[in-house]
């Protein structure tokens, strides 16, 4: 199934997508808003693909889909936990530091807990009040989970995955040395994120998902120029079941938790990755070319966003269409939007 929130209230509008991305069935009757589907998913399921399989073959009233009004699927959620599963992400990071992964990095993943209640949509600028706080995007994959017992064990977790969604986890990455530096975590520099406006069952993934990975490229474009296509599935050091099992290891994880993968990050060769001008499979983050400049130049080059940059995220399938739709923000002065 596809499914979306229209934009409607502070929850979204519930609807069923069809497949070639065109039309849309209002699921009202069904289930209001996403969280209340999930709230009740194994009797709402159904119904659901039901009316899916109902709007593919014409049989119900359908209306004309436009993804730039929908909200992200979930507008709001009662949780929100950001993993880092590729660690060669957190190694480039530590690496222009001078500092060296812990072991314990490749054996236990790092997660933090995010403000989830107001996402940005979509195509909602990103409004910030200063571009000095270094403005980044960060393109990743996301679950969106059932209820999920406390201490689920990795080969069960998987069993809780309901949907999967893209991402842009916005870091202002001048703010966060002095966060961390406090030893509490991000915060400030951890503004709204933004969702794809697609929710994907895992049946509609067909075989790009397994093993609890997203086996395809992951697009990025900066100002449409062609910033990152590393493959999600590819250097993925703990897969989302892992991700699912580590945090919900002391507490139970209510339906509509969401749980992301981190930055997606691949390797070229063993070491770090090129942009895509120079053959590699380019960046999902800022960040990242930045500290590769500064490993190999000693001096990072390429700048955060400012005031009128764009930012375009998406996943294309085998056929070349857009499997969850587009995160398309620019970056607007606060208050200007």
């Amino acid at each position: 199934m596809r499914l979306a929130s229209l934009k409607q209230g502070r929850d979204g509008q519930l609807v069923v997508v069809s497949k070639d991305r065109k039309s849309m069935a209002l699921a009202a009757e069904i289930a209001p808003t996403l969280q209340a589907a999930l709230d009740d998913w194994d009797a709402v399921a159904p119904r659901l693909q039901a009316l899916s399989d109902d709007l593919d073959a014409g049989r119900v009233d359908a209306k004309p889909f436009d993804e730039t009004a929908c909200a992200s699927p979930l507008p709001r959620a009662y949780q929100w936990a950001d993993g880092s599963a590729y660690v060669n992400h957190v190694e480039l990071v530590r690496k222009a530091r001078g500092a060296e992964v812990p072991a314990s990095f490749w054996e236990d993943p790092l997660m933090y807990q995010g403000g989830s209640d107001s996402f940005l949509a979509p195509y909602e600028p990103i409004q910030m009040a200063d571009d000095a706080w270094g403005i980044d995007f960060e393109a990743e994959i996301a679950i969106i989970t059932g209820d999920v017992p406390m201490g689920v064990s990795v080969e069960d977790a998987g069993r809780y995955i309901r949907l999967v969604v893209l991402v842009n986890d916005v870091s202002l990455r001048n703010l966060i040395p002095g966060e961390l530096a406090k030893g509490f975590g991000f915060f400030q520099s951890k503004p709204s994120s933004a969702f794809s406006p697609l929710a994907l069952t895992l049946d509609e993934l067909n075989a790009h998902w397994r093993d609890n990975k997203m086996h395809l490229p992951l697009l990025s474009f900066l100002n449409d120029a062609p910033f990152g296509k590393p493959n999600a599935g590819q250097d993925m050091t703990f897969d989302f079941a892992q991700l699912v099992a580590h945090a919900a290891k002391s507490r139970p994880l209510a339906a509509g938790t969401i749980i992301g993968s981190g930055t997606v990050s691949n390797k070229l060769d063993g070491g770090p990755g090129k942009p895509i001008a120079e053959g590699g499979a380019g960046y999902s983050c800022i960040a990242e070319i930045r500290m590769i400049e500064k490993i190999q130049s000693g001096a990072m080059k390429t700048p955060f966003m400012t005031f009128g940059d764009r930012i375009r995220i998406e996943m294309r399938d085998d056929d070349g269409q857009s499997l969850f739709g587009t995160i398309n923000q620019s970056v607007v002065k606060y208050g200007n939007a």
